[in-house]
């Protein structure tokens, strides 16, 4: 079975620069691990990378939102942390003007992967998108959105872009392998929508034994 994890977007000016956000931050160990376990399984790992150039102010996207970013060859155009660290020199990686990339997509063809695993940011813009035309490219790959390697400064979007990737091909999971699942809160969504099989139980900062996150934990 082959099979691909591509790392969208991981780059400095989405996680702490022009258009960072804590969420993103917070990505980086469960990222990192991705890369790591998919190098010891011999898997392909991909990168792309949001690229403008001096006419961004001057184009569609940056006329709806005019923050300079990810100027190609900038410290923020860069990938953020260790994820830089993980990057080797042979790793396909793939500069993309807008939030798709066509490139990616043929590519994916024509290497016929069985699996591609997408995580990185933003959940409800690149992410989305890129998954949307990697399945347009191969039909039949199974495309899996790791929730918590993924993240959105808009909360309520990044709810709706994993739904949506569920309804793409039930792509969306909490992991590949059964554990337990730490984290600040989680919303009642979020919990119907773990696979079961792969969730040994879960840790949470916020709510109580008797919210509907716990009492769908239940039942």
């Amino acid at each position: 079975m082959k099979k691909a994890l591509i790392v969208v977007d991981y780059q400095k000016d989405f996680v702490d620069g022009a258009l960072g956000f804590e969420k993103a931050v917070q990505l980086e160990q469960a990222i990192c691990r991705k890369i790591e376990q998919a190098r010891e399984q011999g898997e392909e790992i991909l990168f792309t990378f949001d690229t403008h150039g001096d006419d961004y102010l001057q184009t569609q996207e940056g006329r709806n939102l005019p923050i300079e970013h990810c100027k190609k060859g900038s410290d923020g155009w860069q990938l953020y942390g260790k994820v830089e660290q993980l990057r080797c020199p042979e790793d396909r990686c793939f500069d993309k003007p807008c939030f798709g990339s066509w490139e990616l997509g043929e590519y994916a063809r024509e290497q016929q992967f069985d699996v591609i695993e997408l995580c990185g940011v933003v959940s409800n813009i690149c992410v989305l998108s890129n998954a949307v035309l990697l399945k347009a490219a191969l039909p039949e790959a199974k495309l899996i959105v790791d929730a918590r390697c993924t993240a959105s400064n808009d909360d309520e979007m990044n709810e709706k872009a994993l739904d949506i990737l569920q309804g793409v091909d039930n792509a969306t999971l909490q992991g590949t392998e059964p554990s337990i699942l730490v984290a600040e809160d989680l919303a009642p969504s979020e919990t119907v929508r773990m696979d079961k099989s792969l969730l040994l139980g879960f840790i949470t900062r916020e709510g109580s034994s008797n919210s509907h996150t716990a009492i769908l934990a239940r039942s």
